[in-house]
């Protein structure tokens, strides 16, 4: 009996410990996949001079200023006793310098800087500007500034109004939205026609449609191009629209995948009760593929949102169609030195569709699952 016990007891503690183990490991890949985007976060509220300053901290901040006599000067950390802890000479009159007692703690002073010279600098205490200027020998560009933090929100307003964000989200939404719909609705019907007809020579026919995944769209870019020159769709939305209207052989995969797992029985009993193969595609096939239609749409859907190189091309000269992605690239080309306005219009941009999968993420994954195992 006690043995049992002893076996149980480390039976639970080994269970634990591996637990906690995977569990870390788990919350430290989450950690490193979130950084990039806490960089962006962060360096969205930074100002411009933060993020050009040397030494300055990693979270939001502003270097703390003095106003004096209508002028303005930076306060920075100034240290009374050296590294080694040796006195370092100050005070007010330089003729008559005073030496402070070095503890084994050294003493800060937030100072606004007033002269600037190779070896000495005046400073103001902000305390008592009255007293006049406090000369510290030693070299300025060693000491730190005095940094607060100081969050820039207005960036993301900046952002807003300098690229007619309303505009490219209106454009970017309804391109996402139509193309969406369109790829998902004509997939579908060939992935059904592909899962449940008897064509002829159907295997070679869908390895045709599989190849289409594998063939990079530089090689077609350039005849279809020509062809859209010609009759006059360059310019327009309609070369990245009318194509979704013929399907997408990764959507057609996917789709196929999930209709073979649905039972056959379900459209036998549909066609004993007078359905045809329309009416049995939308009532029965349909409603039974919501996950994986669901998980088709946001993969197309994010594929639209981040869409850049045909818009680039096929839309070039007419900024007032640009999607989102094409002008934030006409952002970063006009601000490419304020890297903090460059981020906050790029979180901007990932608001809706980051919303868009919090709000579809389990059926989306129980899509991803079903279209690889059976029910």
């Amino acid at each position: 009996m006690k043995n049992t016990r002893r076996l149980l007891k480390s039976r639970k503690t080994r269970e634990g410990i591996n637990t906690v183990l995977l569990t870390g490991l788990g919350l430290v890949t989450l950690g490193i996949f979130l950084l990039p985007l806490v960089y962006g976060i962060v360096t969205s509220l930074k100002t411009d001079q933060q993020i050009t300053a040397l030494g300055a901290p990693w979270w939001p901040a502003t270097a703390r200023s003095f106003t004096y006599e209508g002028q303005t000067y930076e306060i920075y950390k100034v240290v009374e006793c050296d590294e080694e802890g040796n006195p370092i000479p100050w005070g007010r009159d330089p003729e008559n310098l005073t030496v402070p007692e070095c503890g084994w703690l050294n003493t800060v002073h937030d100072w606004a800087l007033v002269t600037r010279q190779r070896e000495f600098a005046e400073f103001l205490d902000p305390d008592d500007p009255e007293a006049g200027l406090i000369r510290w020998e030693g070299r300025w560009r060693t000491l730190d500034r005095d940094w607060v933090f100081d969050a820039q929100w207005d960036n993301y307003v900046k952002a807003w109004n300098t690229i007619n964000f309303p505009r490219l989200l209106w454009n970017t939404i309804m391109y996402a939205v139509i193309t969406t719909v369109a790829v998902v609705g004509s997939s579908s019907l060939v992935a059904y026609g592909f899962a449940r007809f008897p064509l002829p020579r159907k295997n070679f026919l869908f390895m045709i449609v599989m190849a289409t995944i594998i063939l990079p769209g530089a090689v077609t870019l350039i005849p279809t191009y020509a062809v859209f020159a010609y009759i006059g769709w360059v310019g327009t939305w309609l070369p990245l629209i009318v194509p979704t209207f013929f399907a997408n052989g990764y959507n057609i995969f996917l789709l196929r995948q999930f209709f073979m797992s649905i039972p056959k029985e379900m459209e036998e009993a549909a066609t004993i009760d007078g359905a045809g193969p329309m009416r049995t595609f939308v009532s029965v096939i349909l409603p039974q593929a919501k996950p994986a239609l669901v998980a088709a749409s946001l993969f197309h859907f994010f594929f639209a949102w981040n869409h850049f190189f045909e818009p680039l091309v096929y839309l070039a000269g007419n900024p007032n169609n640009y999607p989102i992605v094409v002008g934030l690239t006409a952002f970063n080309n006009l601000y490419s030195q304020q890297t903090n306005l460059i981020q906050a219009a790029s979180l901007i941009s990932a608001v809706l569709p980051l919303f868009v999968f919090l709000f579809a993420q389990r059926v989306f994954l129980q899509g991803i699952v079903f279209t690889g195992v059976d029910k």
